[in-house]
């Protein structure tokens, strides 16, 4: 099979030829920069070079040796899409790397400083952090609500908005439109791993940025009219969004994949029947909005925390494939998860757990791990390998080798 073919076959639940494998198809399976850089030693490979290509998140874009060596079967539909120019900068550990030219950065005292293009501070890393956290949650006030009238400014305040990954870094306009069209047709055509472009459509984590958690948790449990007026704005600049990005991309992608993390260490934010009543409608408007324009895409959610209760719903909303299935949280054991959602779920994720086994624990306890979850998570398709969530600056490089040398076994 090729890596397309292999990863297709496990979301319609096939057993493919080998596991399929993904580290870096979206911005929640990568590897951040220093540990990056640090495995890139350990295996003694001084070519190549460290580019950042989610400078939030601190995330190197894997070059192709990552890819071969570790048997990789999809990418993200932004990988090697140049922007216009790459400036070096210095990892949190002093390592050297390249980030996006048109980044601003400053340095301030012992932390770094991330501006949008008005030269607003929209994050901060603070001294012995490796990644940015938000600084404007720009609908906080309490007339936050006429902030609506001109929601898409609003979310260029967001460090998540202000500071895209490449692809991106234009936006939706029809320059860049051009751009990520002929970049994505030539990626097809040059590789046979599976495609996956980013596009998120979040609804929940919108809503906290924009407000902030507390807030937002609050608007949703006692003035919930207001909060869903927010939440049918951001549908309507969703699907707008799409209707631009879809023709461009519809036919060199293989997964478009959105982002919402409903779920903490212990259960979900909100109750089933909260997330029934006001996302579910949502979820589903937009899912069938992809599906009527791209009726080949598979759905892909990221979605992190102990989300059990909620999968049954996510799965009647449309989803198709879920990450990155946090196996370490409450209500989340690969056994249970396979055994009642396997039929109806790809599991993207679950396959090492990032919290506690792959930094502190021996390569042998790593490869113990991986193949118990595997195991569990691989007869019958319904599965792509992939550590929970990111790997981390703090994760050993000989940890980050036995992970995968167990998933090739």
């Amino acid at each position: 099979m090729t890596s397309r073919e292999r990863i297709l076959a496990s979301i319609n639940h096939r057993e493919p030829d080998r596991l399929p494998i993904d580290c870096g198809a979206m911005r929640s399976t990568g590897i951040q920069a220093i540990a990056y850089h640090k495995l890139k030693v350990h295996l003694g490979i001084w070519q190549g070079r460290t580019r950042v290509f989610d400078v939030v998140q601190q995330l190197a874009e894997p070059e192709p040796f990552y890819l071969d060596r570790f048997r990789v079967d999809a990418v993200n539909a932004g990988w090697e899409f140049a922007p216009k120019d790459w400036k070096e900068w210095i990892l949190p550990d002093g390592s050297a790397c390249q980030i996006p030219a048109h980044i601003r950065f400053q340095r301030e005292g012992h932390d770094w400083l991330a501006f949008n293009d008005v030269g607003e501070v929209v994050a901060r890393m603070i001294e012995g952090c490796t990644y940015f956290s938000q600084t404007i949650h720009p609908l906080h006030r309490e007339d936050w609500t006429a902030g609506l009238e001109d929601l898409g400014r609003a979310m260029d305040s967001v460090c998540w908005s202000a500071l895209p990954e490449p692809l991106y870094a234009g936006g939706l306009s029809d320059e860049n439109l051009v751009r990520i069209g002929e970049h994505v047709r030539q990626l097809r055509e040059r590789s046979d791993r599976a495609i996956m472009i980013a596009y998120g459509a979040n609804l929940f984590e919108w809503g906290s940025y924009l407000r902030r958690m507390d807030n937002f948790l609050l608007d949703l449990a006692g003035e919930q009219a207001k909060a869903v007026a927010l939440l049918d704005k951001l549908v309507e600049l969703h699907l707008a969004g799409l209707d631009r990005l879809l023709p461009v991309v519809g036919d060199h992608v293989d997964l478009i994949q959105l982002g919402d993390d409903l779920g903490m260490e212990a259960g979900p934010f909100f109750s089933p029947a909260l997330f029934r009543s006001v996302f579910k409608p949502r979820y589903t408007a937009i899912v069938k909005h992809i599906r009527k324009r791209c009726p080949r895409l598979r759905i892909f959610l990221h979605c992190c925390g102990s989300i059990r209760p909620l999968l049954p719903d996510l799965i009647e909303a449309g989803i198709e494939v879920i990450n990155p299935v946090q196996i370490a949280a409450r209500n989340m054991d690969p056994a249970v998860l396979k055994r009642e959602f396997g039929s109806a779920l790809t599991f993207w994720g679950g396959g090492c757990d990032t919290q506690k086994v792959l930094p502190r624990g021996t390569p042998q306890e790593v490869k113990d791990h991986v193949r118990r979850n595997i195991d569990i998570f691989a007869p019958g398709g319904g599965f792509v390998f992939c550590q929970v969530h990111n790997i981390l600056a703090d994760v050993p490089p000989e940890n980050i080798v036995a992970m995968y040398e167990a998933a090739m076994a």
